[in-house]
């Protein structure tokens, strides 16, 4: 079974692309927007003017944004495991109470 591939048409920096992905529509358009605006968020420093170059550091900003949110999230989610385990550990009679594996 495959999947359909959604064709969507998107501009970054006045240039037309067809995108085909899996992802919605309205998801692409959203992405296609966010490198948009990193692209011109670099260009706007007025400290690289070929858009290329704008475009390759924003797509490193944006990959820094990823690796900070993916070990962030798996922190915090740690975090709340561990506070749910000690809450119910609580909760539990305390012939049924263990300590947490290290």
């Amino acid at each position: 079974m495959t999947t359909k591939k959604n064709l969507v048409r998107v501009s970054i920096l006045n240039e037309e692309y067809a995108i085909r992905s899996d992802a919605s529509p309205e998801h692409t358009r959203a992405v296609a927007t966010y490198l948009e605006d990193a692209i011109r968020r670099v260009l706007e420093t007025g400290s690289v003017v070929e858009t290329n170059r704008a475009t390759i550091l924003a797509a490193l900003q944006i990959t820094g944004e990823l690796f900070e949110a993916r070990d962030g999230g798996a922190s915090e989610i740690i975090q709340r495991m561990q506070g749910l385990s000690a809450e119910v550990r609580r909760l539990l009679p305390p012939g049924k109470r263990t300590e947490p594996a290290t």
